[in-house]
């Protein structure tokens, strides 16, 4: 065994160390208020535990208002429906598919306290179902000990593991630039395609996880705090970056393909790959002066235009934006690396943080909620026919399954391994319920005992790649244990437990095969439909639009979908819908209204006529959930608003709407004979 593997990590280590001593704490708070059930506190410990400290402190506050919550509905609704179980069961299983509906919808941190909700008002509501009387005396002890313990894992990682979540975000900042570089080097030099649907799928889900990482920032630790405006606006660029190199490339495909570049083209463009091979820091030199050389080659007025110079221009600008992004998020993640953003924010750069939404899907939440509503209502169902005596805690376990997993498309792999996890650790549960526990007198003893198992474990969770088989060894190992006021250690008992442990998760993968083992291609889709509305909505002329908004939107859609992609097949149709075509024709639309009103009143009609094709094309996407193809019509509508700008008396090849056109030609019609220009007369 390499010596390398026996290395252990300080900052794992620390984490499990910070969770182990909130873990002591905990028991020894409960041991000595006599509180029911110090295990239940215990696992909270482990269960609520995060490896960045930063993005665990706002889902405290969450996870208690969520505790909370779930506690009321337990002392509301199992007492007025005792003497109606099946009701009373109906109604635990819809109040936990709300939950779950709203966490998936909601996707920050505020998700947890639906969660919470949720598993709490399961784990406290199931095991009493058949014997409501002590409800409310359940509740509250639960209550405490789980407020017990997330109170004493929020300071101990506050105190002994402050890690922000600022290095992450700057860690994956600086990986999206360096790939973002690598890639438009390669699409520059026409080599792009073999890695095309990679480098898609790796670029959007960097921006969309950056997004995600930065709603944790307003609860990062005092002494790194990055400010989230510089952190957004790093998300913007990034953002700005995907769609304008992948128009580059298409651009440069199209020109290449009629004819060669001429010489101070091609030499701008090998200039441009010489610049991207350069570290990061070395970029912001020249790179302004470098986008300037760009638009001036786009500037340059050819009397009168072809489609190849309408091409060029669009080339050449599109490179100038991309540089200028690219030397502008250098310099924000720069800052973020080095400047500590601590000043309070205005109420305009708080109005400016809520300009970049998430993109939430109501179909595939109202799924998620329905789901485990229905699996929920089968765990009883069984358990309430087979008349098993451990069959309570069997739904318990269920339930607490299903709602950490509703989230997930496709949740049974993971399910797979859990259970895998939880088999591997009865073994170590056996050995120290039957001969180690035996020989431990008092609280203090119990907790050096436990240290080795709880430490190993605990850098287990640090560890991302096996942080996901922590939580069943942790729940498999403490449930097993089942601390009480004194000890008591009975075989039947323990396999008892166990079964119920093992039952729950296998009803759990059960459920998941029938009802969302296909639903990974299907959410993709819907994201993707979701799009293609909001495009069709944005070119109608009578609606407002909020073009931040929309690109916000539609960055985060494509990240989703391109994790989802990389579970699809290589012929589903889900790659032969380019994501990026689509954000490029947005951004198209969003430069033709901005310019509208700047035209003469001739050209508006020919530009109007195109944004109502597009409308009525994406609307039709939209509806039949399908890549349609655009209509001859359409094509005839862009034509012939780029031969109405080009007659102008002055035309421009690098006025905006005129570039949006040219973009929109070749994203949606990229096959269509050469446009007849005023020039080809």
């Amino acid at each position: 065994m390499p010596w390398s593997l026996l290395l252990l990590d300080p900052q794992k280590l620390l984490f499990s160390l910070s969770s182990f001593i909130a873990a002591a704490i905990t028991l020894f708070i409960a041991f000595e208020f006599s509180l029911p059930r110090p295990w239940w506190a215990l696992l909270t410990v482990y269960v609520t535990a995060q490896p960045m400290a930063g993005a665990f402190r706002p889902k405290m506050l969450y996870r208690l208002g969520g505790i909370l919550t779930g506690a009321a509905v337990s002392i509301l609704v199992v007492p007025n429906l005792q003497h109606a179980p099946e009701l009373l069961v109906l109604c635990m299983a819809a109040w936990t598919g709300l939950c779950i509906y709203l966490a998936v919808l909601d996707r920050t941190p505020r998700a947890f306290l639906f969660q919470m909700a949720a598993f709490s008002s399961a784990v406290i509501s199931f095991p009493y179902l058949d014997d409501p009387a002590d409800v409310f005396t359940t509740t509250i002890s639960r209550v405490e000990e789980m407020t017990v313990a997330i109170t004493c894992v929020s300071f101990a990682h506050g105190l002994l593991q402050p890690w922000s979540v600022r290095p992450v975000i700057h860690g994956r900042a600086s990986s999206f630039l360096a790939h973002a570089s690598r890639w438009t080097r390669e699409a520059l030099g026409q080599r792009h395609t073999r890695l095309e649907y990679e480098h898609r799928r790796m670029l959007a889900a960097d921006v969309a996880e950056l997004g995600m990482l930065a709603i944790h920032l307003p609860s990062d630790p005092w002494p790194a705090r990055a400010g989230r405006r510089m952190v957004l606006g790093v998300q913007k660029q990034l953002a700005t970056i995907l769609p304008l190199a992948s128009a580059a490339a298409n651009r440069l495909d199209m020109l290449s393909a009629l004819a060669p570049l001429d010489p101070a083209l091609a030499r701008l463009v090998e200039e441009t790959r010489a610049w991207l091979a350069r570290p990061a820091e070395q970029q912001s030199a020249d790179g302004y002066e470098l986008a300037m050389r760009c638009r001036q080659l786009a500037e340059r007025k050819e009397q009168p235009l072809f489609w190849r110079d309408l091409l060029r221009s669009s080339l050449c600008v599109r490179m100038a934006e991309f540089i200028e992004a690219q030397v502008e998020a250098n310099s924000l993640v720069q800052q973020l690396a080095h400047q500590p953003m601590t000043q309070p924010k205005s109420k305009k750069g708080r109005e400016r943080d809520k300009a970049f939404p998430l993109a939430r899907d109501h179909g595939v939440a109202a799924l998620a909620g329905l789901a485990t509503a229905t699996a929920i209502m089968l765990y009883c169902a069984v358990w309430i026919l087979l008349a098993w005596p451990a069959g309570s805690a069997t739904a318990a376990f269920a339930a607490l399954i299903t709602c950490s997993f509703a989230a997930q498309d496709d949740p049974a792999p993971v399910l797979g391994r859990y259970l895998g996890a939880t088999l591997v650790t009865f073994p170590l549960a056996a050995f120290y319920l039957f001969a180690v526990l035996p020989r431990v007198d008092g609280c203090a003893m119990l907790i050096v005992t436990l240290a080795p198992a709880l430490l190993a474990i605990g850098y287990i969770q640090a560890t991302p790649s096996l942080s996901a088989r922590a939580l069943p060894m942790f729940s498999c190992l403490i449930v097993a244990l089942g601390f009480l006021d004194r000890f008591i250690a009975d075989f039947a008992t323990f396999i008892n437990v166990g079964l119920a442990q093992v039952g729950g998760i296998i009803a759990t993968i059960v459920v998941a095969k029938m009802f969302r083992s296909v639903n990974v291609t299907w959410t993709a889709k819907r994201m993707m439909r979701g799009n293609w509305i909001e495009i069709g909505q944005m070119a109608e002329t009578a609606r407002p639009f909020r073009p931040v908004h929309w690109t916000s939107m539609a960055v985060d859609r494509l990240g989703q979908v391109a994790a989802r992609m990389a579970v699809a097949e290589g012929s589903d149709a889900l790659h032969a819908a380019d994501g990026l075509a689509d954000l490029r024709i947005g951004r198209n639309v969003i430069a033709i209204r901005r310019t509208l009103s700047t035209v003469p009143t001739s050209i508006q009609a020919t530009l109007r006529e195109v944004l109502a094709g597009i409308a009525i094309l994406f609307r039709a996407r939209g509806r039949k959930g399908e890549l349609l193809p655009p209509s001859p019509s359409l094509l005839a509508s862009v034509d012939k608003a780029i031969l109405a700008m080009c007659s102008a008396e002055q035309p421009d090849p690098s006025h905006p709407a005129l570039l949006a056109l040219v973009g929109m030609r070749c994203n949606l019609f990229p096959h269509a004979p050469v446009p007849r220009m005023a020039g080809d007369a």
